[in-house]
């Protein structure tokens, strides 16, 4: 089945939900345009690097080495290569999702991002996965390039996006999405110490660092959890030892 059997009050909502994480994504785009050119970019290099590599943190590592010199070529390289391996991670789990072949194989490539395997993963069902992974994916590519544009040419005319809060904006929509996955307290309890070590390290470590670990925690949590919780007890059917309802042991033998 495709997305278009979704029922249409479904689909609207997986399809409100990728514009709202598009649209937060995306609007970060100003600051990496005006960020890039101020490297040293013109704003076709800048908007060819954003249509061709379209990796948010890949590309500030990419603008920082600009605007750096070699003294912060390791630190950059290591960083968007850590981020690679995060979406290389991502791949494989929307792999199973998507089930696509030939050039809509690459072009699933080209969108597995932060934004699309989060809202794709979050649906329980598979089509609403799938519509949702390819509405954000394409939602942000446009919105980030549109915004990447915008900051290129307008440049420190912006002043700092942070200052509108754009920085925080994706995190937020996020935190949107996760919230409603978090039914049990062992879930709560796993997301908050995620996120407690994630803002822990992410003053000493570099980009895409603090991500890794946090996921390696909740993964220790959760495989810790299952492996010490009690068993089941065991069903024996109408009463205890197998004996009949309002017996306390299995009858004795008629001579």
């Amino acid at each position: 089945m495709t997305a278009a059997a979704l029922e249409p009050q479904r689909r609207r909502q997986v399809l409100r939900q990728a514009a709202s994480v598009a649209v937060a994504t995306g609007a970060y785009g100003i600051s990496f345009g005006a960020l890039s050119v101020a490297a040293g970019l013109d704003i076709w290099q800048t908007q060819v690097l954003s249509l061709l590599l379209f990796s948010g943190g890949s590309q500030f590592a990419f603008v920082g080495i600009m605007a750096g010199g070699p003294t912060g070529a390791v630190a950059a390289v290591a960083t968007s290569t850590l981020l690679g391996v995060r979406n290389g991670l991502y791949g494989l789990q929307v792999a199973r999702l998507l089930e696509v072949r030939g050039l809509r194989r690459l072009l699933a490539a080209q969108l597995t991002i932060d934004e699309s395997t989060a809202v794709g993963v979050a649906q329980p069902e598979a089509r609403a996965g799938r519509l949702g992974f390819w509405a954000t994916g394409g939602g942000v590519f446009v919105c980030w390039n549109a915004m990447t544009l915008l900051g290129a040419v307008v440049g420190d005319q912006l002043g700092d996006p942070r200052t509108y809060g754009l920085d925080a904006a994706a995190a937020a929509a996020f935190c949107g999405l996760l919230w409603p996955r978090l039914k049990s307290r062992d879930a709560f309890a796993i997301a908050v110490v995620a996120g407690v070590i994630a803002v822990v390290i992410a003053p000493h470590a570099p980009a895409g660092v603090p991500v890794l670990v946090a996921a390696f925690a909740a993964l220790i949590a959760a495989f810790w959890g299952n492996a010490h919780r009690d068993p089941a007890a065991p069903h024996h059917g109408d009463g205890e030892d197998g004996a009949a309802p309002g017996t306390t042991g299995p009858r004795e033998a008629r001579p």
